[in-house]
């Protein structure tokens, strides 16, 4: 299975287990699914699937927007930005 298939699936049986509507017999078969999977880190696996365990990859460029934007940053800090963003020249 692949990984972003596995993610969904848990993420999935994560969910049924804090649904307040979902009876017990159902989370004890969606936990024990969740344990077949292997855990119950969707998010850790999939930043790990993409290249690196730490980092969020929306988070990301996130940041890298704000210091396009940002008065503070030098106009060559704006252009590594954007450079990290696949762009050529920053946002106006």
């Amino acid at each position: 299975m692949a990984t972003e298939e596995r993610v969904n699936e848990m993420r999935g049986y994560k969910a049924t287990l804090s649904n307040p509507r979902v009876s017990e017999e159902a989370k004890q078969n969606a936990q024990g699914k969740l344990s077949e999977l292997g855990g119950d880190k969707p998010r850790h696996e999939i930043y790990q699937a993409r290249g690196d365990p730490n980092k969020d990859p929306v988070r990301v460029e996130a940041g890298v927007k704000a210091a396009q934007k940002s008065p503070n940053v030098t106009e060559g800090g704006k252009q590594r930005a954007a450079e990290k963003m696949g762009r050529s020249a920053p946002e106006e």
